[in-house]
């Protein structure tokens, strides 16, 4: 009782003050996708924030009506492992005409800022871009001056020599000469204390999250293969550095030791996780390490074999990954492993990212209410955002959208998104 005068109270004070309200009316409202949906009901917004819901439709004076009694309301989804900067199924060479500068690179991320927002992320993670481009897109969206979802940014990749973000792997003496005299290089390390103050250097960037190359790559022209690159030693130095710092660590990772590598030596998150064996899941489970699948990741690499979109090595790489596709997230999923949602857009086209949902049920083995909480509470969990997202709460910020039929019995109800609000403001769908 005391609550509900709190709410009303705090209601009224913003009203008074001319505060922004939304009566969001829906036909279903999902809370919380771990627990049951609710019937008719009303998501009352102010200034951003959810401050209570009420039962049925109702229509509080002031405040701007949205009808979406036809629909279901739900959190908004989160996509914990994109790259908005980029864009799919472009030649290898493409990116090496003069026209992709970091300039460009925000111009895209803006542009498929907003296409993942449309389609229902109002929370994403981009974890890899070229120079500061992802901390302007960023940066842009959280200060108003364009609509899009949540980011946060990892900047650009740590690698080893050689290795799956070494930018000039596959070039010549004189381009990779050239490429290594760039400041930009410095994400390229070798050696505990290189590895370490590459990670300070990221941070004073302004980065989010740290992102390290733990095995090789698909999309990579490498010959090195998929297990595990940086040493022990370097996992270790990267992790310690960006935890000091207050930064999340994610881990590219698809062989097995290199997997295991990076979670024994304390990574937050791995992704990709192709061929994680019994050791790394059961180390994964009582490390609590999250597991990051992107299913549609292998999809878009397979569908640009044969293509001359890959060089030879990068399409032998993807026919292997391919074979174990899906396989990962099923023995994680069994196990217990923490999960979060990550498509690797930008590998396949930004906007179809709900389709991961589709694809952790038939190739994950997951149930749709599970893969539901993965898209919502576990990427909130694992961005260490779950005081502000991933449900809808009162207090938290009004991140939402509308979908066509329950998503908690039936995967595909994600990809018909037809309302979203990021922080209380509504994305334009046009």
């Amino acid at each position: 009782m005391l609550k509900t005068v709190a709410a009303a109270v705090l209601a009224l004070c913003a009203s008074a003050a001319g505060a922004e309200t939304y009566a969001i009316q829906a036909g279903r409202l999902i809370i919380d996708a771990s627990a049951p949906a609710r019937g008719p009901s009303t998501v009352i917004v102010t200034d951003g924030r959810i401050t209570r819901v009420e039962t049925g439709a109702v229509a509080p004076a002031g405040a701007t009506i949205v009808d979406l009694r036809t629909k279901t309301v739900m959190p908004g989804l989160i996509d914990v492992h994109v790259h908005l900067t980029s864009d799919a199924n472009l030649p290898w060479y493409e990116t090496l005409r003069p026209k992709y500068s970091d300039s460009y690179a925000a111009v895209t991320g803006v542009k498929n800022a907003l296409i993942t927002a449309r389609a229902g992320f109002t929370t994403v993670r981009d974890v890899g871009s070229s120079g500061t481009s992802a901390i302007a897109v960023r940066d842009a969206i959280r200060d108003g001056s364009v609509p899009g979802p949540r980011i946060e940014v990892s900047g650009q990749p740590l690698s080893m020599i050689g290795g799956h973000a070494d930018p000039a792997v596959g070039l010549s003496p004189t381009l990779r000469d050239a490429l290594e005299a760039t400041p930009e290089m410095f994400t390229v390390c070798t050696g505990t204390e290189e590895c370490s103050k590459a990670v300070r250097r990221l941070g004073a960037q302004g980065v989010d999250v740290i992102k390290f190359m733990a095995t090789g790559g698909v999309l990579d022209p490498g010959d090195i293969g998929l297990e595990q690159h940086f040493s022990d030693a370097e996992m270790k130095a990267i992790i310690d550095t960006a935890h000091a710092l207050h930064l999340k660590v994610a881990a590219h990772a698809h062989g097995a030791k290199g997997i295991d590598a990076a979670v024994r030596a304390g990574v937050d998150s791995i992704e990709h996780g192709t061929f994680v064996d019994a050791a790394g899941i059961a180390d994964m489970k009582t490390r609590g390490t999250f597991y990051v699948g992107t299913l549609l990741a292998f999809r878009g690499a397979v569908q640009m074999v044969g293509k001359g979109l890959l060089q030879p090595s990068s399409e032998k790489k993807a026919r292997q990954a391919f074979e174990a596709w899906g396989v990962g997230l099923n023995r994680a999923y069994k196990a217990g492993v923490k999960i979060a949602l990550g498509t690797d857009a930008g590998v396949f086209p930004h906007g179809q990212n709900a389709q991961e949902i589709g694809l952790m049920v038939t190739k994950g083995g997951m149930t749709p209410r599970d893969a539901l909480i993965a898209a919502t509470k576990g990427g909130a969990e694992l961005m260490g955002l779950a005081a502000e997202t991933g449900t809808l709460d009162n207090g938290k910020s009004a991140d939402l959208i509308a979908v066509d039929g329950d998503p908690l019995t039936d995967a595909d109800a994600v990809t018909h998104v037809s309302y979203v609000m990021v922080m209380g403001k509504p994305i334009p769908m046009k």
